[in-house]
C-alpha cells in the first residue's frame, strides 16, 4: 500500500469483539491505522501509549488512530484495559488485512512478530495519506502521521 493507493473496505472484531468496518470509521474523518507486532509487549507498549497520549491532537485535527495486530480479541482487550486505551483495537488473526497492506511477515520472523510496523495515514475519501516506517523508534509513527495530517492535502 502506497501514498495515493485506494483502501478497500474490511471488518474486522476490535478489543470489545464488536465488528468495525474501515469505512464507518472514515465517515467521521480520518483514520490513522497503525499496525504493530504484538500486544503487551515493550515496543508494542511504547508506540501504542504515545497515540494514546496525542489522541486529543489528532481529534482536533479530525482524525483517530486504530491500532490493528494478529491478536486475539481477548489479548486486544487486557491491552487496552491495562493501558487505558480510547480508541479502538482490531484483531486480524488470520492476517488478512495485514496481507492486503503489504505489512504480513513471512517466515521465520512471523512466529514472534506476525506484522511489520507500519502506519498509514487513510483520508475520508479511503486514499492513503502517508505511511510511516519505522521498526524501532516507536514514537516516531504518531509523530508522523500528526505531521502528514497538519501538512495540506495533495
Amino acid at each position: 500500500m502506497r501514498v495515493g493507493d485506494h483502501v478497500a473496505d474490511f471488518e474486522l472484531r476490535d478489543h470489545n469483539g464488536q465488528p468495525v468496518r474501515l469505512y464507518d470509521l472514515l465517515a467521521d474523518g480520518a483514520v490513522v491505522l497503525f499496525f504493530y507486532p504484538a500486544a503487551l509487549t515493550r515496543g508494542c507498549t511504547a508506540e501504542s501509549c504515545h497515540f494514546r497520549d496525542l489522541t486529543g491532537e489528532f481529534r482536533a485535527l479530525g482524525a483517530r488512530p486504530v491500532g490493528i495486530s494478529a491478536d486475539a480479541v481477548d489479548r486486544q482487550r487486557e491491552f487496552a484495559d491495562t493501558h487505558g486505551f480510547d480508541y479502538p483495537l482490531l484483531s486480524d488473526p488470520d492476517g488478512v488485512v495485514a496481507t492486503a497492506f503489504g505489512v504480513r511477515r513471512s517466515r521465520p520472523m512471523s512466529a514472534v512478530a506476525p506484522t511489520r510496523r507500519r502506519t498509514f495515514v487513510i483520508d475520508p475519501n479511503a486514499r492513503v495519506r502517508a505511511v510511516i516506517r519505522n521498526e524501532v523508534r516507536m514514537a516516531a509513527h504518531a509523530d508522523g502521521a500528526l505531521r502528514a495530517l497538519r501538512e495540506p492535502a495533495s
